[in-house]
């Protein structure tokens, strides 16, 4: 079934197709109010590809293309009678094995899930695939939302659920109307995903840290794996680590990708650079190393409070009359719309080097000390006084305010 997938993309190849950059017409600038403020809205749909995004096409198409490789193989005829029997209530154990289960964590607003559905629209254009020797219909990629309290069937029937969503079929229905115990579920669920799931994600599964019975849950999904075959990726937030590393029989199911916000680094300029071109305000700005340090030291390379920075920016310097996305209409849109998430994200800008990676501070936590402790240092990473003069000449700005974001800054009265 592997021969369903379309040839692998890497590298130039891969950014080209799942990258995704919204229609700008440079013109829109000179429209109504009304009008700039709707196309406002593309910046949400920009999608610049970085590692995170060729980490996670690679990793689901491995991972497809192992389940796939299962479901015509001599095991699996096996395994549906030793499915069958679970369905009517006889002990069965898993024959088929499972092909791999991964994690994929990361903190809110990275780009996660968007990674995830950019891959899968790659791995098939279809929402299932038709075959007809045997004929089945075979859903490549099945994402579900882990329970909010962790519920064991109430994880199952959503798997049973979203494939009737998907197939047109009954599977759900029939299950209720069974009425049927926890294993029979499971043997229940295993032959829909033996037969008809090529790939399982289950997301929001920090869940599983918050309540009793998480564990239990994990236990499933591994029981699911084994009597399908189905690979099976946990896509989660760093809150479920200290769960997964408790015991290893957990800690062998969390193998697979953990990523952080992006570092001061250039694909961090380049995906501002991205976003940044699309104005929308009637004086247009250029993108700068001082935009650069600004977006970084207030979003800790976190993709979408970036987003949501130039987007809000732009707003307010539209219905506020300004028209100018520059510095001081980024820092109004932080103070206005950022006051919940202000507190994790101000840090001081560091440039990454070979032998000292961005260290992470609590929210609030010493930014003065560090900001201090950095202008002390021999290697200060913050931009120079020269550049930050530059800026505020290029864009008419008081260059005080302007040095006074990076530097200690005391007038004298004259």
């Amino acid at each position: 079934m592997s021969e369903l997938l379309p040839e692998m993309l890497t590298g130039k190849e891969l950014a080209a197709a799942i990258g995704y950059y919204p229609d700008y017409d440079p013109n829109v600038r000179y429209e109504s109010v009304g009008r700039r403020l709707e196309e406002l809205s593309k910046l949400y749909d920009v999608y610049v590809p970085g590692r995170i995004s060729s980490e996670i096409y690679t990793k689901l198409y491995l991972s497809l293309k192992r389940s796939l490789d299962k479901k015509q193989s001599k095991l699996a005829v096996l395994q549906r009678n030793a499915n069958r029997k679970a369905i009517k209530g006889y002990s069965s154990g898993g024959i088929i094995g499972g092909s791999d289960s991964f994690t994929i964590i990361g903190p809110s607003g990275i780009g996660k899930s968007t990674a995830i559905h950019r891959a899968m629209s790659l791995l098939s254009k279809d929402s299932y695939w038709e075959i007809q020797h045997p004929y089945a219909k075979i859903v490549p990629c099945l994402v579900v939302q882990c329970p909010q309290d962790s519920s064991i069937k109430g994880l199952l029937y959503e798997i049973l659920r979203k494939v009737d969503e998907v197939l047109g079929s009954r599977y759900y229905q029939d299950a209720l109307r069974a009425r049927s115990t926890a294993d029979m579920l499971i043997g229940a669920v295993s032959q829909v995903a033996l037969n008809h799931v090529g790939l399982l994600m289950v997301d929001e599964i920090d869940n599983v840290v918050y309540n009793k019975t998480g564990r239990g849950l994990i236990a499933t999904l591994t029981q699911l794996i084994n009597n399908s075959g189905v690979s099976i990726g946990l896509v989660g937030t760093p809150d479920c680590i200290p769960f997964f590393e408790s015991a290893m029989q957990l800690a062998r199911r969390s193998v697979g990708l953990q990523f952080s916000g992006m570092d001061f680094d250039k694909d961090f300029r380049d995906f501002c650079k991205a976003v940044f071109g699309y104005q929308f305000v009637r004086h247009e700005a250029v993108f700068n190393e001082g935009i650069a340090n600004w977006l970084y030291g207030h979003s800790s390379g976190i993709a979408s409070i970036v987003v949501s920075l130039l987007h809000d920016a732009q707003e307010l310097a539209i219905t506020g009359g300004s028209e100018r996305l520059d510095i001081p209409a980024l820092n109004e849109a932080f103070s206005r719309r950022m006051s919940l998430v202000r507190g994790y994200v101000e840090t001081p800008v560091r440039k990454p080097t070979q032998s000292r990676k961005r260290e992470k501070v609590t929210p609030r936590q010493g930014a003065k000390t560090e900001a201090k402790q950095d202008a002390e240092s021999e290697t200060d990473s913050r931009p120079s006084l020269e550049a930050l003069a530059g800026l505020a000449a290029s864009q008419e700005l008081d260059a005080a305010k302007i040095i006074g974001e990076y530097y200690p800054v005391t007038e004298v009265a004259p």
